[in-house]
C-alpha cells in the first residue's frame, strides 16, 4: 500500500516534469525569439514544483512506509530499486537550496535561447555573459551537492551515476592510445569519392528520407514525431509520446540523416520501457528533475551511437536500404550503395563533432571534457574559451578552427547547462560496441538479420537486455547481465580495428 502511494506521489512529479519537457521541446523547435525569458521563468516554476513535491510530507511518509514494504525483497528487485532512487534524490535535493534550483533552471533556459542567436551570427561575445552565469551557477551547484575528489564528479554523477572524473580520464587515455594508431593508418590510405554527399535536396525530401530510415530502425510514429531543430535531441513525455528531431538545411544531407538515426536510438530506448514503470521512479530522473530515464546517459548514448554507427554506417544496412533512400531523396543518380557506404565512413579530422567519423569522434570529446573540467576549477574562464578551443583542436586533431560558429559555439550542451555530459558520448561508444558484440554472439537471428539489413532481431535483444528495464539497473549491472562483463574498452577498440584497420 505504501509503495503504491509512493508511486502515485512520484507519478505527480513525473506529470510536472513531462509538462516541463513539452515546454523544452517547444522552446527548441518553434518558440519565437522574444519568448525566451518568459519560458525560462515557466520552466523554473515547474522545477521548483517538482522539487517541492519530492520533499513534501506526502512523499516522505509514503517513502517511509515503502521502505519497510520492500526491505524483504531481494537486492535488485525493481521496486526496491525504485525506493532507493527516491532516497538518493531526496538526499541530494536537501543539500541544494530551492533558490539555486530556480537560478540554474532559468540560466539554462535563457542560455539555450541566447546560444541559438549567437551561433547563427558567429558571435561568442553575445553569448559569453549567459555562459558565465551558467558556469557560476554550475560551480555553486557542485559545491552545494558536495564533492571530495573533483567538482566534475558531481556533474558526471548527474548523468552517469557512480562515475568519476578519474574514471573518465583513464578511459579517454586508454582510447587515445588505442585509437591513434588505427587513425594514423586510416589517414594514410586514399580517400573515397564523396562529392555526391553535397548534392542539394529540399528539406522536405531530406525529412522524408529520414522518416523512412527511422521507421526501418523501428521508431514508432504512432507514439512519436520528427521535427526540425538547430541541435538535434530526443525527448520523452512517457513512453506513449517520445519525440525526435533533426537538423535540416545542412551542407550534407547525410549529416542530417545520421543525426536523425542517432536520435532514433534514444527514442527506441524510451518507447520500449516496461509499461509498468511508467510515471514511477524507474522512468523519472528525480536527481536531474526531468522526465525520461535509462540506466544512465551513457547507456542512452550507447543506444543512439549503436543505431547511428553499428547499424547506420554498416555495409549490409545500405545494401538493403540504399535504393529506398535514393527514391525518397529523388536524386543520387549513378551512385551505388557501396560508394555511399564508403563515403559515409570516410576518415578525416574535421571541425564539427556531430559530423565526425568514428575514429576522430572521441578526440572531440576529449577536448570538451578537458575544457569544461578546467572551467569548473577556474583554470580557465569563459573569455578564454575561443582561444582554448582553437588550441585544443590543433593539438588533438591538427585542425585549424576558422570561426567560433564551427568551434566553441557548435554544441548546445554548455548553453543548456549540461556541463559534465559530454563524456557520456564516449561512454556510449564503448558500451554500444560491448552490447553489439554480445548481441551478435548471443541474440537469436541477430547476426543473420543484420546481414539482410533487418534490425528486428537486434531490437528484440536490446528490448530484453536494455530498454525495458528503465532505471532499474545501474549501467554496470545492465552490462553484466547482458554481456557478462562491466564496462571495458576492448570490444570498442576491436570494432574500430576490424572496420578501419584495413579500410571500411
Amino acid at each position: 500500500m505504501s509503495l503504491s502511494r509512493l508511486n502515485d506521489a512520484i507519478g505527480k512529479i513525473n506529470d510536472v516534469l513531462c509538462a516541463a519537457s513539452v515546454l523544452v521541446w517547444d522552446s527548441r523547435t518553434m518558440l519565437p525569439k522574444g519568448g525566451g525569458a518568459t519560458r525560462a521563468g515557466q520552466l523554473a516554476t515547474l522545477s521548483l514544483l517538482a522539487r517541492a513535491l519530492l520533499l513534501s510530507d506526502e512523499t516522505l511518509k509514503a517513502l517511509d512506509g515503502a521502505r519497510r514494504e520492500v526491505e524483504t525483497m531481494p537486492q535488485g528487485a525493481a521496486w526496491r530499486r525504485a525506493v532507493q532512487k527516491v532516497e538518493e534524490a531526496i538526499a541530494l535535493h536537501r543539500r541544494i537550496p530551492a533558490a539555486l534550483i530556480e537560478r540554474r533552471t532559468k540560466a539554462r533556459a535563457l542560455g539555450t535561447q541566447i546560444w541559438v542567436e549567437a551561433r547563427a551570427n558567429n558571435d561568442f561575445a553575445s553569448f559569453a555573459p549567459a555562459l558565465a552565469d551558467i558556469v557560476a551557477v554550475t560551480r555553486e551547484y557542485a559545491d552545494a551537492a558536495g564533492w571530495s575528489g573533483h567538482p566534475y564528479d558531481v556533474l558526471i554523477g548527474l548523468y552517469e551515476p557512480g562515475a568519476t572524473f578519474a574514471d573518465v580520464a583513464a578511459l579517454l587515455d586508454e582510447l587515445k592510445c588505442g585509437i591513434s594508431p588505427i587513425l594514423g593508418a586510416a589517414l594514410g590510405r586514399p580517400r573515397p569519392a564523396r562529392d555526391f554527399l553535397d548534392e542539394p535536396f529540399s528539406e522536405e525530401r531530406v525529412k522524408a528520407a529520414a522518416r523512412l530510415l527511422t521507421e526501418v530502425l523501428g521508431y514508432d510514429y504512432e507514439h512519436g514525431r520528427l521535427d526540425k531543430t538547430v541541435h538535434p535531441f530526443a525527448i520523452s513525455f512517457t513512453r506513449e509520446d517520445v519525440r525526435i528531431t533533426m537538423r535540416l538545411g545542412e551542407r550534407s544531407f547525410a549529416n542530417s540523416l545520421f543525426g536523425a538515426m542517432h536520435e532514433t536510438g534514444h527514442g527506441l530506448y524510451e518507447q520500449n520501457v516496461d509499461p509498468a514503470f511508467t510515471r514511477t521512479p524507474l522512468t523519472t530522473d528525480l536527481v536531474g528533475l526531468h522526465a525520461g530515464g535509462g540506466a544512465s546517459l551513457g547507456t542512452h548514448e550507447s543506444q543512439s551511437r549503436l543505431q547511428e554507427n553499428h547499424i547506420g554506417r554498416s555495409r549490409d544496412f545500405w545494401q538493403a536500404h540504399f535504393g529506398r533512400m535514393k527514391a525518397a531523396l529523388g536524386g543520387l543518380d549513378g551512385v551505388e550503395a557501396e560508394a555511399f557506404h564508403l563515403a559515409v565512413n570516410d576518415v578525416s579530422p574535421g571541425l564539427i563533432r556531430t559530423e565526425a567519423d568514428e575514429l576522430t569522434y572521441d578526440f572531440h570529446i576529449m577536448l570538451r571534457v578537458e575544457l569544461e573540467a578546467a572551467l569548473l576549477t577556474g583554470d580557465i574562464e569563459v573569455a578564454d574559451i575561443p582561444g582554448a578551443w582553437r588550441e585544443a583542436m590543433k593539438r588533438h586533431l591538427d585542425v585549424t578552427v576558422p570561426n567560433d560558429r564551427e568551434g566553441c559555439l557548435q554544441d548546445v550542451h554548455w548553453a543548456s547547462g549540461s556541463m559534465g555530459s559530454f563524456c557520456t558520448y564516449t561512454l556510449g561508444n564503448v558500451m554500444a560496441a560491448q552490447l553489439f558484440e554480445a548481441a551478435r554472439q548471443q541474440g537469436e537471428g541477430v547476426a543473420d538479420g543484420l546481414t539482410k539489413g533487418d534490425t528486428a532481431p537486434l531490437r528484440l535483444w536490446l528490448k530484453e537486455k536494455v530498454w525495458r528495464h528503465g532505471k532499474r539497473f545501474t549501467r554496470d549491472e545492465l552490462l553484466q547481465r547482458a554481456t557478462g562483463r562491466a564496462l571495458e574498452a576492448g570490444p570498442y577498440l576491436r570494432y574500430l580495428e576490424e572496420k578501419y584497420g584495413k579500410g571500411a
